[in-house]
């Protein structure tokens, strides 16, 4: 049976989910204070920079007088830090709520239990550990970033009933290829434009842009369009496609060159030892947390193969096309299944 800290938790992580796409590279978190079995004000971390979720909802309440016998729940443990904004734990002793209910501990080693220790010093009851495995699963891209200093990496491609993820260019005539090419339909394609607005970055391989040439945006979507990611490894590319002209920062990984022009960030790279760690870590430094790789199937297969990955999302699709690039073999867990559009989409992750 559910509790009632578990109900009051739970509409804490709906009221973050808001801040999805928005508040990265912080995590997403929300806040819910309740007085008298109700709730009496409600806050969420809405824009990175700005006031966090325990300010937001202290703000909500009408009668601040009333917070003396209140609870307060947040899904992430209360800040102990000045950053951005004050510390939150400094804010809800000022207050003196009566309890404050935590769903998991930040694994920020500027934070990692000081905001929870410090509230028990002030004589504040803390209860720990309300739905973390929820919790935790919410914010699983700002966990990875803290706990294994890498990116969250998702893989995401759509494959034929018979098995490929893209007809063979070479093999047809321009109009038969682009004909082929979508696998997808309408509503699918809405909702990866969805998903990408609430990833750091989008990224792809140099053959995937010279085939499709995607502008790798979130048109079909309002809200932030992504950082694009493209590995380019001898720049070969045209800085005439797409996706070098979209004015949205482009990371272009590459062996030559170091730099910045414009919108365009060349990362240069060591290709001959661990190259994909070096570049996930150099792209941390630009607070790029969370990646959906696209394409093509060699670095799909590449990040498989070498367990560069987190999670992957594949679209399984009616369609058959007569030859083709075999879609890539993933293993994990089946997370999740939904259908969409007539389409199976399956989430699996890599535990």
């Amino acid at each position: 049976m559910t509790n009632t800290h578990e109900v009051y938790m739970q509409r804490c992580l709906e009221l973050a989910r808001l801040g999805a796409g928005l508040v990265s590279p912080n995590p997403m978190v929300g806040s819910v204070i309740v007085y008298q079995g109700k709730i009496v004000g409600e806050g969420w971390h809405q824009q990175f920079g700005g006031a966090h979720a325990e300010v937001n909802a202290i703000q909500s309440v009408l009668d601040i007088s009333i917070l003396k016998e209140a609870d307060l729940y947040v899904n992430l443990e209360p800040c102990s830090h000045t950053g951005k904004t004050p510390p939150c734990a400094n804010l809800i002793i000022q207050h003196q709520f009566k309890r404050v209910i935590v769903g998991m501990s930040d694994p920020n080693p500027l934070v990692a239990g000081k905001g929870i220790a410090r509230l028990k010093e002030a004589g504040i009851e803390v209860i720990t550990d309300v739905l973390r495995d929820e919790c935790l699963d919410l914010n699983k891209r700002f966990v990875k970033h803290m706990v294994r200093q890498q990116p969250y990496i998702i893989l995401k491609w759509a494959q034929t009933r018979n098995g490929f993820i893209a007809p063979l260019a070479a093999k047809m005539s321009p109009q038969q290829f682009e004909e082929e090419r979508h696998i997808t339909g309408f509503f699918v394609q809405r909702l990866v434009h969805k998903w990408r607005t609430q990833e750091d970055a989008i990224m792809v391989a140099t053959h995937t842009v010279m085939t499709d040439n995607p502008a790798l945006d979130a048109r079909a979507w309002t809200g932030r369009a992504p950082k694009r990611i493209v590995l380019d490894k001898t720049l070969k590319l045209s800085l005439d496609l797409k996706v070098f002209k979209v004015p949205q920062t482009t990371f272009i990984i590459n062996e030559i060159k170091e730099g910045e022009e414009g919108n365009l960030i060349y990362i240069k790279l060591n290709f001959s030892g661990d190259w994909i760690a070096q570049m996930f870590a150099k792209l941390l430094a630009y607070q790029v947390q969370s990646i959906v790789v696209e394409g093509g199937s060699v670095w799909l297969n590449t990040l498989i193969a070498q367990n560069y990955w987190d999670e992957a999302i594949v679209f399984y699709s009616p369609k058959h096309i007569s030859d083709g690039v075999p879609a890539p073999a993933i293993g994990g867990k089946l997370a999740s299944q939904f259908e969409l559009d007539n389409m199976q989409a399956s989430q699996y992750l890599n535990l």
